[in-house]
């Protein structure tokens, strides 16, 4: 058989093209724009921030790697039995993405459309030969942002990482230094381990390159597990001598060599250094083997033919399961456009702007925080605000509230914030405290004793959600979706007071004191935070 004639018989039509076939290919695309429509707009705006970036490129890769296995497979046979469990994938996949819309949370949608494009496959191959074509679809995953509870746990776990062995590499260099929490004290200049160096930026593209690196690999398996699963190890590892070059550059010439260009320019030769780092291992992976290939030839890259393999498109067969999966994916859009859409509950608040300055004996002064941290936390209103009441005592009191937590903003905990300001988490537990008369009663809040240095704080923080009050962030998430369906409301807050523990003071006398600010304000706080 010919190549030309293979192109024709994979696909069913000997004329190159298909018009019914393409025809119902193009309405079940088309079709399930809308139904996906918040998740791809979601993915637009995730792409545009630098952890994301790759994102545009993760299709066109995927697009490759089914390419490549349409030109190395057989052709059909004539007859496709197992098209239906593909329709059956593609219904399930419309369903999460309802979920997904009615909850307004754009993740659960993007997952869906993942399925949705699996369920496509099989619908064309059929279940035998689609399944075989999935691991192209499966690489589609690493376009997508993480949920942001899990973007920030491990945010601040790759800070933690990066910021120790970053300082051990400037001691290595002879170079005197303090680190305390994700703050980099070098005397006279700190450095801030942000969120940009905490690795994330690097290892999400990197992860999907090795995905890739892996497939295109021709080894046994486990060569194509240990690359695979070295990218998150190398990343991490490759951050941290960054961050300690750094370091180093700092204590020699100024805090300047921190910013702008070099900081950039360092980002780039550290990715440039891991995808170098997975060549390497590849070449050493192949030296294991009793017939070693060069690594041109260890690793498959030939695009030769792909183009003509593209428009086989064209050619799609029709069939019955095709057509029912493009009916019922249009179907399932027209109903969403026309009977889905919720309307949001209304919200009768007051901004944070009039909350009052004197509360009984305590006097307060509101603050805004700094443009960059307003960017990281993301909410539509917060309280900043420092009380002062005789004889020295002081309580920070922050809020930050949200009018809805899942369309790519919500709370994260002060888990991830109070080491990235050099604070430490010397304990942290749910403790129960009395708000008797002032409309909350006894609930559980996250009690925290942080230290930076000698210097010691109590913090109580919980989530405010619709009412009720939550220490677990899982569970208030949870809560979102749920509320989301039953209340139509997703709006919440987080709530942190935070008082310094004196020289000599115990943990006993903060809680007092602390606990007397709070009867105070907060039968003020629902006109901020509805209930």
């Amino acid at each position: 058989m010919t190549p030309s004639h293979k192109s024709t018989v994979l696909f069913g039509t000997s004329s190159g093209v298909n018009p019914v076939g393409l025809w119902w290919l193009t309405l079940v695309v088309c079709g399930a724009v809308p139904v996906f429509w918040i998740g791809l707009v979601s993915l637009a705006k995730a792409w545009m921030t630098p952890e994301y970036s790759h994102g545009p490129l993760i299709p066109v890769i995927s697009l490759y790697l089914f390419l490549r296995e349409l030109r190395g497979a057989p052709p059909l046979p004539d007859q496709i039995k197992d098209r239906w469990p593909g329709v059956v994938v593609m219904g399930f996949a419309l369903v999460i993405a309802i979920f997904g819309n009615l909850t307004r949370i754009p993740d659960i949608v993007t997952y869906a459309l993942i399925i949705w494009c699996g369920g496509l496959v099989l619908t064309v191959f059929g279940w035998k030969r689609g399944i075989r074509h999935q691991l192209p679809v499966f690489h589609l995953i690493f376009m997508l942002p993480l949920p942001q509870f899990v973007y920030w746990k491990m945010t601040i776990f790759l800070q933690g990482i990066s910021s120790e062995i970053g300082v051990w590499i400037v001691r290595q260099a002879g170079v005197s230094v303090f680190l305390e929490g994700n703050v980099i004290d070098l005397g006279i200049y700190k450095l801030q381990v942000a969120e940009a160096c905490s690795g994330l930026r690097y290892l999400f593209p990197i992860l999907s390159f090795s995905y890739l690196f892996a497939i295109l690999y021709r080894g046994p398996v486990w060569h194509k597990a240990v690359l695979l699963l070295s990218a998150a190890p190398i990343t991490v590892l490759m951050n941290s001598v960054r961050i300690g070059i750094i370091g180093v550059l700092v204590d020699s010439h100024g805090i300047e060599q921190a910013e702008g260009f070099l900081h950039f320019f360092e980002g780039w030769v550290i990715f440039i250094c891991c995808i170098a780092i997975l060549f390497g291992m590849a070449v050493a992976l192949q030296r294991l083997t009793p017939n070693p290939l060069p690594l041109s030839e260890a690793v498959d890259l030939d695009v030769a033919g792909l183009g003509p393999i593209a428009l086989r498109a064209l050619a799609v067969r029709a069939s019955a399961a095709l057509a029912a999966g493009a009916m019922l994916t249009t179907s399932v859009s027209a109903a969403w456009l026309a009977f889905g859409e919720i309307e949001t509950a209304h919200l009768d608040r007051r901004p944070f702007l009039l909350f009052p300055r004197q509360i009984g004996d305590w006097s307060g002064t509101m603050s805004r925080l700094e443009p960059e941290i307003e960017g990281v936390l993301g909410a539509d209103d917060y309280l900043n605000a420092t009380y002062l009441a005789p004889g020295g005592n002081l309580v920070h009191f922050f809020v930050a509230f949200y009018n809805k937590q899942t369309e790519g903003s919500g709370i994260h905990s002060p888990e991830v914030c109070l080491p990235t300001g050099g604070w430490e988490v010397f304990s942290l537990d749910p403790y129960s405290v009395d708000m008797s008369g002032t409309g909350y009663g006894r609930f559980d809040v996250n009690r925290a004793v942080i230290q930076k240095g000698t210097s010691h704080q109590l913090v109580y923080y919980w989530f405010e959600q619709r009412g009720k009050r939550m220490t677990n962030d899982f569970k208030a998430k949870a809560s979102v979706v749920y509320d989301s369906l039953t209340l139509g409301r997703t709006d919440g807050a987080l709530v942190r007071y935070v008082t310094p523990i004196r020289a000599g003071e115990t943990v006993e006398a903060a809680d007092e004191r602390l606990q007397g600010f709070m009867r105070d304000s907060l039968i003020r706080l629902p006109e901020f935070v509805p209930g």
